[in-house]
């Protein structure tokens, strides 16, 4: 039987410090992992979400960068090498997970070109420098994850501009996936649907959270616990023969018409 061991492993979380992040951050460290959590600007949400895994027993530091801004990768990676050495930690990374984002809730005929060169800088160039910059850190066996979205596979008008984004990140995915694999590198998407965080504000509204609850097939919206788990599963040794793949992790949204 394998097991799977992540003591001595190293992750970097980007936007690990809220939201879904923040609890890819947790679960991620409750397996053992250090955890880099790197934010934008929120400083007071890293820090306690470092706080909240050393004070479970586990490992982490926080790193900032502001992603969507020219030199954001090299900024990141100097940021994640000092905290490593700050750390005491061995150089070097085994498992990167690309969950920084932000959205725009708007569709072909509202958005502006400068909104549509932000979400695209933050959600597709920031991720493509970062892995290109971190593939000399990314040690053998590694594993490169990126959150996706089911807007890459239903059609919301009303965010054309950030669908278009994920479904980038998920041919990135695909072509990476090929890449590496010569280097036992696995490269996945995983792909949530409506998820309770900040970043979906109008879910506190009732008639909202009611009908984004009953798209999907347990007629509720998802915890971002739900989508920690898949991440966590991607990242871990028993998921070595899966890659290439944007995995649903929706709770069966729009399964049917």
């Amino acid at each position: 039987m394998t097991t799977d061991n992540r003591t001595n492993k190293t992750a970097l979380v980007t936007g690990g410090s809220r939201g879904i992040g923040r609890s890819i951050s947790l679960r991620l460290a409750q397996g053992g992992v250090l955890v880099a959590v790197h934010f934008g600007h929120d400083a007071k949400a890293a820090r306690e979400t470092v706080e909240q895994i050393q004070a479970a027993g586990g490992q982490a530091f926080a790193i900032q960068a502001e992603l969507g801004v020219p030199g954001d990768a090299h900024e990141l990676w100097t940021a994640f090498d000092e905290g490593l050495a700050r750390h005491g930690a061995r150089p070097g990374l085994d498992i990167l997970v690309n969950n920084a984002g932000v959205t725009l809730p708007k569709g072909i005929t509202e958005a502006s070109e400068e909104e549509y060169d932000r979400v695209f800088a933050v959600n597709v160039k920031a991720p493509f420098f970062i892995i290109q910059q971190g593939l000399c850190r990314l040690r053998d066996g590694g594993r490169i994850i990126s959150v996706s979205s089911a807007a890459a596979r239903i059609a919301i008008p009303h965010i054309v501009a950030y669908a278009m984004t994920k479904a980038a990140l998920n041919t990135l995915t695909l072509t990476l996936a090929q890449q590496l694999g010569t280097r036992g590198i696995t490269v996945n998407a995983v792909a949530p649907a409506f998820v309770k965080t900040d970043i979906n504000p109008t879910l506190a509204q009732p008639h909202i959270l009611a009908a984004a609850a009953s798209a999907s097939v347990f007629n509720r919206i998802g915890e971002p616990s739900d989508i920690a788990d898949v991440v966590s599963f991607v990242a871990s040794d028993q998921a070595r023969w899966v890659t290439g793949h944007c995995l649903d992790a929706t709770g069966g949204t729009h399964l049917g018409v």
